[in-house]
């Protein structure tokens, strides 16, 4: 097996936090800062793409959470709280300001909104990228359910077997980063920690949702969800119709409760390919998001639903 310790982070720097490493990496400057929450099997450098067009109008950090990615390990599932707690301690300890806007992705929605909940105060504004939802159990058929999605996690073996088409769609999306960080990315994408780790995390969903609902919705802060309703015929369960149109109303639940919530809806891509197929939608979302924070009395009233 190999560790995250052997892997070399090609590009950022570690923040040493209660004796463990916590990779992160900055770019850009001014505020507010964006910060990205990755999904389950990714990690921040996933999203160096659309960090360093971020970058262009505002410091734009990605990171790994504790026992993910370039990263020291950690026993996972982990609870959000504590997810969130290490993020405001790493956000203070590398001195970026608050408050923060946070774009998060798939799982990182969780921990987005248990971040908000926790610490209001240093959230300015959220953009989410396609992300699970503490109420995703109320919109979506029990076959799609948080608890089934634990259980349809695969095995080692199963895991096994994946390896070679796993490596074939990394090396593909992976495809237009600069050499100096696809190739050693690649590297670590094929290890057995990392494909581990996205299983581990994916096991915890029910108790972070649980956990979730203890506290408040989101704040009453600028917030665009980005909702992706494409169709892959190689996971007709995943994106069947009913599937997509629960994500549908279920984010536009979340807008609706905000003063200056947007919805903003893509089929031509799917969950896991959003920032490499279309990071020219999301890097837009997280420049409306950051100019309504700037000037929030300049903001026009934004369109529900809107297609892209």
């Amino acid at each position: 097996m190999t560790n995250n310790s052997t892997l070399t982070a090609p590009i950022g720097e570690f923040q040493e936090l209660d004796g463990r490493r916590i990779f992160v990496h900055r770019a850009g400057g001014g505020g507010p800062a964006v910060v990205f929450l990755p999904g389950a099997s990714a990690v921040g450098l996933d999203y160096y793409g659309v960090q360093q067009e971020v970058s262009r109008f505002t410091t734009a950090v990605v990171y790994d959470r504790g026992g993910s990615g370039f990263s020291d390990p950690l026993p996972l599932p982990r609870t959000a709280t504590a997810v969130a707690a290490e993020l405001r301690e790493l956000l203070r300890a590398q001195h970026i300001e608050g408050p923060y806007v946070l774009a998060a992705h798939s799982l990182g929605g969780l921990y987005a909104h248990r971040f908000a909940q926790l610490y209001p105060q240093d959230v300015a504004g959220m953009v989410l990228l396609d992300v699970l939802h503490r109420d995703w159990d109320e919109y979506m058929p029990p076959t799609a359910s948080l608890a089934a999605a634990e259980r349809m996690g695969p095995g080692p073996e199963q895991l096994e077997q994946l390896r070679p088409a796993l490596s074939v769609m990394h090396t593909e999306l992976l495809a237009h980063f600069p050499e100096h960080i696809r190739t050693p990315l690649l590297e670590a994408k094929d290890s057995d920690e990392w494909l581990r780790t996205g299983l581990a995390e994916r096991r915890g969903l029910v108790e972070l949702a649980t956990e979730l609902r203890a506290g408040p919705g989101f704040p009453d802060i600028p917030l665009i969800a980005i909702t992706v309703v494409g169709t892959d015929p190689t996971q007709p369960m995943l994106t069947a119709p009913e599937i997509n149109d629960a994500k549908m109303r279920m984010d536009a639940a979340v807008v609706r409760a905000v003063t200056h919530g947007e919805q903003r809806v893509l089929t031509d891509t799917l969950h896991h390919r959003l920032c490499f197929d279309r990071p020219d939608a999301v890097v837009q979302a997280i420049r409306d998001v950051v100019d309504r924070v700037r000037a929030p009395r300049l903001g026009a009233s934004p369109t529900k639903g809107e297609r892209c």
